[in-house]
C-alpha cells in the first residue's frame, strides 16, 4: 500500500528546511519474550470494501515526503478558494499542547501511536541492518496535519526500507461522501464538502538477500463530519493489514508470520484472522498473472463493528506484532548464501510486486491521479531494482511450490484454533 500525497482537493506544495520535533507523552507497556519471538509482547494497551474510503485512507499515508540528509518540512497549501476554517484543527492543537490522556480524541491517540510505532520500528531495523541509516523527511500541511517519512536505502541488509506516517485534515467532496454512505449509513447525504481526518502508518521493506522476504503493513484511522461538543465524529472506522512476499519460499517463515498476526487477532475476535486472511488473499491478487503478490497475511477496511476503544486496542496489537512477525525471519535469512539464479529470480518476482502496486493498488492509483501529487512519496514502496523478461518460464523444480501457493492460497495455520 502506498502513502498519500494529499487530500482530494487540489494542492500546491513548497518546501523549506526545518526541524519538526516529535513528542509523545505515551509509553509502551513492557513485554515478555517467547519462543521464536523478538522478545516483546504484541499485546496493546488496555465486509465489503468501500473503495473511496480505502483510497482516502491509503492516500493519507502518501503524504510522507521524499527523503533528504536533513529533515525537511513540506508545507501543503490549498488554493484560497478552497480554504475554510477548521475548528477541529485548532481544538486538536490546543489538546496536544495540554498533553494527551486516555480520554483524548481517538484521532490524536492514533496519531501519537503511529509516530511512536514508526520510531520504534525504524530504530530496530537500523540495528538489524547494521550499516544503513534512515533518512528523515517531514511535512506539515497548513490547513492541518503533518507527516514523517523515513527511508533506509542501499543498506547492508536492506535494498530499501520505508516507514511513513501521515496526518491529514481536509474536506471530502459530496460524491465521495455519497459512496461512503453505503458502508456508513449514519453519514448524511449532503451537497456540501464534509470535513474528514485520516492518519496512517505504512511500511515496506525490500531486503538484498533473495532468501529474505519483502514485507508490508499499513494501519489507518478515518473520521468524517464535524465532531460534536464531546469531540466525537459523525462516522469513523479503522483499516489496515500486513502481508509477506517471498521470492524463495520457506514455509516455516509463512507459518511464523501468520501465527503471530493470528495471535494478535484472536485476542480481540476469533473471527478476525479467518475473515481478514481471506480478504488479504483476494485483495493482493494480480488478475493478468493469475497469482497473488505473496503468501498473504491480513487485510481489513471500514472496520467499525466494535467500540473505538476496542478497535484501537486491536490495531495496536497488530502494529505491535510487526517486529515479532518479521525480525526473527530476517535474522534467519539475511546472511544465507545464494546464487546468481536466486538473485535473478528475486528480480523477476520484484517485477510482479511493481505490477500490482502500479496497476491494482488503490492507494497508488489515487495518488498518481491526484493533481500536484509528489511522485517520490507515492512510489516510496517500489524496490530499487526489478526485472521483466519476455516469455519467462519459472524453474518449477526450484520454485514450483511457491507458484502453487501464489495461484491457490494456502491456510498456513489451522483456522479453527
Amino acid at each position: 500500500m502506498t502513502h498519500l500525497a494529499r487530500s482530494s482537493s487540489r494542492l500546491r506544495c513548497f518546501s523549506r528546511a526545518a526541524q519538526l520535533p516529535l513528542k509523545s507523552s505515551w509509553s509502551r507497556q513492557a513485554g515478555h519474550a517467547r519462543a521464536y519471538s523478538f522478545g516483546r509482547n504484541p499485546n496493546s494497551l488496555s465486509s465489503t470494501t468501500s473503495v473511496t474510503a480505502f483510497t482516502a485512507l491509503a492516500a493519507v499515508s502518501a503524504g510522507v515526503a521524499f527523503w533528504s540528509q536533513t529533515p525537511v518540512v513540506v508545507e501543503c497549501e490549498a488554493p484560497k478558494s478552497e480554504k475554510k476554517p477548521n475548528i477541529t484543527v485548532e481544538m486538536d492543537r490546543k489538546t496536544k499542547l495540554e498533553g494527551l490522556t486516555k480520554d483524548s480524541p481517538m484521532r490524536l491517540r492514533m496519531e501519537a501511536y503511529n509516530k511512536r510505532l514508526q520510531a520504534e520500528i525504524t530504530a530496530e531495523i537500523e540495528k538489524l541492518d547494521g550499516q544503513g541509516k534512515f533518512k528523515v523527511d517531514q511535512w506539515n500541511r497548513i490547513e492541518g496535519g503533518d507527516g514523517i517519512s523515513m527511508v533506509l536505502q542501499d543498506g547492508k541488509v536492506f535494498e530499501k526500507a520505508g516507514v511513513g506516517v501521515s496526518v491529514v485534515y481536509g474536506m471530502l467532496p459530496p460524491a465521495a461522501v455519497a459512496q461512503m454512505r453505503a458502508q456508513h449509513p449514519n453519514v448524511k447525504a449532503t451537497s456540501e464538502p464534509v470535513p474528514f481526518f485520516a492518519t496512517g502508518i505504512s511500511c515496506v521493506m525490500h531486503p538484498h538477500n533473495p532468501n529474505a522476504p519483502t514485507v508490508h503493513f499499513n494501519y489507518r484511522y478515518f473520521e468524517m463530519g464535524e465532531p460534536d461538543k464531546d469531540g466525537k465524529p459523525t462516522s469513523w472506522w479503522f483499516g489496515g493489514g500486513c502481508d509477506l512476499t517471498p521470492a524463495i519460499l520457506y514455509e516455516e517463515d509463512a507459518v511464523h508470520f501468520h501465527s503471530v498476526i493470528k495471535e494478535a487477532c484472536d485476542q480481540h475476535d476469533s473471527r478476525y484472522y479467518k475473515d481478514f486472511k481471506k480478504w488479504c488473499d483476494e485483495y493482493f491478487y494480480i488478475p493478468h498473472r493469475g497469482e497473488r503478490r505473496g503468501v498473504g497475511g491480513i487485510f481489513f477496511d471500514d472496520l467499525d463493528d466494535k467500540s473505538p476503544e476496542e478497535l484501537f486496542a486491536y490495531v495496536q496489537s497488530c502494529g505491535n506484532s510487526f517486529l515479532n512477525q518479521y525480525v526473527p525471519i530476517m535474522q534467519k535469512r539475511k546472511d544465507m548464501s545464494f546464487t546468481a539464479d536466486d538473485k535473478h529470480w528475486q528480480q523477476l518476482r520484484r517485477g510482479r510486486y511493481v505490477e500490482f502496486n502500479l496497476v491494482y493498488d488503490r492507494g497508488t492509483k489515487f495518488g498518481l491521479l491526484t493533481p500536484g501529487a509528489r511522485i517520490e512519496s507515492i512510489l516510496m514502496t517500489m524496490p530499487l531494482t526489478a526485472r521483466w523478461e519476455y516469455m519467462h518460464e519459472p524453474d518449477l523444480q526450484a520454485h514450483g511450490r511457491l507458484m502453487e501457493v501464489l495461484r491457490a492460497p494456502k491456510d498456513w495455520i489451522p483456522l479453527n484454533k
